[in-house]
Formats: structure tokens, sequence, C-alpha cells
């Protein structure tokens, strides 16, 4: 979430930047500052009605001792006026505030100066590219390699479930299990904490990280328990660290955490959701960073690095791509996107977003911390990466990886799989 000191002080500037989104936010801009103009004028209105109650109640008494009778009721009853207008401006107070606030909760993330004006995903920049796109005698979508090979069974988890939550059998499952093995063991090398959070969070952990309100239609939620199933385990590992000081010693906090994720993913349809494209429950390992914000780029180049190695290790082909504004994300200020090529379907499929919050999520979390010495307090940085999710990586591989033998398993997976083939 923004602040109102970043947006009075450079208002112009902000609705600028914004217009990299594809959309005006000239309106919500001028609306935050206006009501926060009205918040500041019952301020001092309920500033000024609770100083003269004050200085009536403290004269009643006086006047009784006095035995000025009729002028100590008399103030009775102003101050008793004086506190009904208080109750009444501290109430539109309260209103204000909350207009206030759902006013800037709707304005996203300022875009990073480098990313690119556009409408959509076909306006990002390719970055870089790596891997060699595999040359095959026969190619398969990895659907049809699934019931091949008796490794994936999405009828049955339809059965069970419903469209999108597929079963792993045998070799897949297996397969399944050794790349969140070593994507977990790559962050452990890299230097990221381990962590096993829940996979539910309240509402303020949904706020904090930017989930709610923007996307509250795309996540699960438990009404009755006002909770929500985890969309990535970005939104329980951030908030670890909602309403918490750091000293700028505690920089660079690196978390990591393996976890199923679950979204409705309403609204997708047709070929883009067949298989393993989209699923409602699917495997993902996540990374995240709370930084010093002077260090935050430096470190999301660092994420993306890593990344990229993690993908050089699996032998894919792939692409990175700085996201344009109309394609960035809610709360994000510069993402990068990773895509590897599917053999079977001869298209790329995105397997990782790494992202640069800014103070925006920090902010919305009250994640502060305070430089040595100094008695102010700041907004951290955040980012986070996943690294990586497993559905479109496991069809890649099991397209990319495809020959009338079977299909191999990379050389870095094979001591969790404990096989190289599937047969």
């Amino acid at each position: 979430m923004l602040t109102l000191t970043q947006i009075k002080e450079q208002p112009k500037e902000i609705i600028k930047r914004l217009s990299v989104r594809n959309k005006n936010f000239e309106d919500l801009i001028n609306k935050a500052i206006e009501e926060d103009e009205n918040r500041k004028s019952v301020q001092n209105e309920l500033d000024t009605t609770l100083a003269k109650s004050n200085k009536i109640a403290k004269s009643i008494g006086l006047l009784f001792k006095e035995g000025k009778q009729e002028e100590a009721n008399e103030a009775k009853q102003e101050a008793v006026k004086l506190k009904e207008e208080a109750k009444i401006l501290n109430e539109k107070l309260n209103s204000t505030k909350e207009k206030l606030q759902k006013i800037l909760s709707d304005i996203p993330n300022i875009p990073n100066k480098s990313v690119p004006a556009g409408k959509s995903e076909e306006d990002n920049k390719l970055i870089r590219t790596g891997g060699d796109t595999p040359n095959l005698s026969q190619k398969k979508a990895h659907w049809d390699l699934a019931e091949k090979f008796d490794i994936i069974d999405f009828e049955l988890g339809n059965k069970i479930t419903g469209a999108g939550f597929p079963v792993y059998k045998g070799k897949g499952a297996k397969l399944q299990r050794a790349l969140i093995s070593f994507f977990l063991e790559e962050a452990d090398k890299e230097g990221y904490t381990e962590i096993m959070p829940p996979l539910m969070v309240n509402e303020a952990s949904g706020f904090g990280t930017g989930q709610l309100p923007d996307k509250e239609g795309q996540m699960y939620e438990m009404k009755e328990d006002k909770l929500f199933m985890i969309p990535t385990a970005e939104v329980p590992l951030t908030n670890i660290y909602r309403d918490v000081i750091l000293k700028s010693n505690d920089f660079p906090i690196k978390l990591t955490a393996y976890s199923s994720c679950f979204r409705r993913e309403a609204g997708s349809y047709g070929k883009d959701v067949r298989g393993l494209n989209r699923l409602h429950q699917f495997d993902k390992v996540e990374i995240v960073q709370i930084q010093h914000p002077d260090k935050s780029y430096e470190t999301l180049d660092n994420m993306v690095n890593y990344v990229e190695t993690l993908i050089q290790k699996l032998e894919l082909p792939y692409r990175i791509v700085r996201l344009c504004g109309g394609d960035l994300g809610f709360t994000s200020a510069l993402t990068y996107d990773f895509e590897v090529y599917s053999a079977g379907q001869d298209k790329w499929l995105e397997v990782s977003s790494v992202s640069n919050f800014e103070s925006f999520q920090a902010n919305r979390l009250k994640l502060r911390f305070k430089e040595d010495g100094e008695k102010q307090t700041k907004l951290a940085h955040t980012l986070n990466g996943s690294a990586l999710a497993l559905p479109r990586i496991l069809a890649a591989l099991l397209e990319n990886n495809y020959s009338e033998k079977g299909i191999k398993i990379p050389k870095v997976l094979q001591k969790f799989t404990n096989f190289d083939v599937i047969d």
C-alpha cells in the first residue's frame, strides 16, 4: 500500500508512473488526498470539542464550590451536549479513516521506472534465453504421457474432488517429491531458512501481502472460520514479520517453504487449463526475502540468477521476461517471469515470478526497521519468487525428455528419485 506521504509529496509523478499499468488512477489519487484533508478537518474539530469539553468539566466542580448552582447546571448541560458532539465526530472520524483506507487499498504499487508500458503479456520484454530446444522424433503432451506411463491420473482426481486436482501415482509421485526435495536442498545451500507454514491464513494476513481485497475471488474461503487457503507460501512467510520492528543488522532475512497452493482460477478455460497447465491445487517451493531498501534491487537480481540456475540444472530451455505495466501484479514494483519450453505442446509455460514489492507490502504489514542509532522507523522492502512451481516444470520435464525408451530423469533429480527413467 502506498503511504500518504508518498502520494501527497509527488501526486503527479505517481499518477504518471501508475499510468504504465495501462489504467488511469488520477481519480483515486485525488480522492485519497481529498479524504485525508477531510480526516484532518474532522480530527481538528474533534480535538477542539474534546478540549472545550475537558475545560468545562473542570469548571463544574469549582462553580459548585463557589455556590454558583445555576451556572454549574448550565455547564453540566453544555458538557453533555459537547460529549454527544464528540461521539458523533468520533464516529465520523472512524468512517473517514475507513473510507481513506479503502481508497489506499485500491491503489496498486508504483511500477519501477524500468517496467515497460504495455497492455498484456504480448508486451513483456524478453531479457534473455537459455538452454536448447529439444529435437524429438516423437512429441507427446504430458497428459498423454501421464496416461501412457500411469503416473498422473486426472480422471481419478476429478472423481475424488473435481477438475484441477490431479492424483500423482508411482514414479509420478516420486518425481514430484524429488523436485520438492531438490528445490529445498538448493534453497538451503543458498542460505534460506526452511519454514513449514500453515496452509490457511486469516484476513489480516491476506491483506498484508495484498491478496485481499485484490484477489478475494481467486481464494478458497472458509467463511464460517474467516480463513483462506493460501494461494502461495509467500503469504504466511511474509506475515511472520507483520507488526514487527527489525534492526538494520537483521537484514537480509531469507525464508523458503514448500507448500500446497490453492487457487480458484475463476474465468480460466480452454486448452490452457488442460493437464497440469492450470490447477486448483498444486505444489510449490517459495523463496522470500526481507531486505534493506538500499539493497532490494541487488537482491532481486540475485534471486533471478538463483532461479535461473535451478532451471539450468534441470536442463530445461527457458526464457526470462520483464513484465510490462499491464501484466504487472497489483503489489509488485518489478517482476521477472521465467518460462520453460514445452515440447509436447510447442509453447512456453510460466513457471516462476520473481518480484520486488519495495515498501508496498511492508506498509500494509507494518513491517519496519530502525537504522543503528536512530529512533525513527522506516519501512522494509519485501521480495519473493517461485523456486519453483511444480506443475509446469513437471509437464516440461515429461514432454522434453520423452523417447521410445521412456522419459529420462535429469541427473540432479536421480539421487532423489532413485531411478533414471520412467518406462
